[in-house]
């Protein structure tokens, strides 16, 4: 009886912190608008009201020619992201640009969702409302139907998969300078993985830093590029291009990266299991993955 109350407070205390209740739901992307023109100069228009809202756009991604993905941060990201337990992957947001047909659609990752799911302390509420004024809100999208605070907060996609803090390490370099250097070092080359750096972010007063990284998928892991996944499974009229790019976190001089299980998921939440534009379709995904990230930092990839 003394266990259940505890947890009842627990989860009591949770919701008093994040001001929300247990049972609101959220969808992982924000539509900003919906505009004629080519993407090109959407991004230029998107950039310039992103710095006006006080972002610092701190990397951009072409994954394929109709889409552009700009990633933003603010003081409030890193500072929630340095107060947080592996608060680097949520230490930044996605705004993207893509054409869809006759249209170029402009969205963002949720920061109120993403910060449930990345278990973070504040709910970036703030962050969210600063991202739709600058520019726009028509609603959120995603899935079908939204996911709970507490479904987020405890989000596992089906039985026996991931949570998310079942993490990838991918290196251990012992220490936080050694890691970092040896991590921009593999990124810049000619990894085997065909992984690029796109972004850094350093956690102020922490040794945690989150980049942000491309896979172009070469022929000995087709699977892991993210074309080749975004093709199979962003299929709505509304695209979901802010899943990309992915993300290693290095902390503390080890390398860390979220499974595919996971990190595709929390995205994709009502994705079916089987039959066409589902996880079948990418069943080799996970693995693909995981070994391109791992020779992309500089580790040693092990098939077991």
């Amino acid at each position: 009886m003394k266990l259940i109350k505890s947890l009842l407070v627990g989860i009591s205390l949770l919701y008093a912190v994040t001001g929300i209740a247990a049972d609101k739901a959220f969808k992982s992307f924000i539509l900003a608008e919906k505009k004629s023109g080519d993407v090109a100069s959407v991004v230029t228009q998107t950039k310039v009201k992103l710095l006006k809202a006080g972002f610092d756009v701190v990397g951009e991604y072409s994954p394929y020619d109709t889409a552009t993905v700009l990633i933003v941060t603010n003081a409030a990201l890193k500072a929630n992201a340095a107060d947080s337990d592996f608060g680097a992957f949520g230490a930044a947001q996605r705004v993207t640009v893509t054409k869809s047909d006759d249209e170029v659609q402009v969205a963002f990752t949720n920061p109120t969702y993403m910060s449930h799911a990345y278990r973070m302390k504040g709910d970036l509420s703030a962050v969210t409302s600063a991202l739709k004024n600058a520019l726009g809100d028509q609603g959120e999208f995603g899935p079908d139907e939204g996911v709970t605070v507490k479904g987020l907060r405890d989000y596992q996609y089906k039985w026996l998969m991931p949570y998310f803090d079942d993490r990838l390490a991918l290196a251990d370099y012992g220490n936080q300078k050694i890691a970092l250097d040896k991590v921009e070092a593999a990124l810049a080359g000619n990894n085997e993985g065909g992984v690029k750096k796109v972004y850094r972010i350093d956690l102020p007063d922490k040794d945690e830093t989150v980049i942000g990284v491309a896979m172009s998928g070469p022929d000995n892991v087709d699977c892991s590029g993210d074309k080749y996944i975004m093709g199979k499974i962003d299929f709505k009229k509304l695209k979901s291009t802010g899943h990309l790019p992915y993300e290693v976190v290095v902390s503390k001089g080890i390398v860390y990266a979220l499974p595919a299980e996971f990190r595709i998921a929390i995205n994709f939440p009502d994705l079916s299991m089987m039959g066409s534009n589902s996880f079948a379709s990418i069943m080799c995904a996970p693995t693909a993955i995981e070994e391109a990230l791992t020779t992309g930092v500089g580790g040693n990839y092990v098939d077991e």
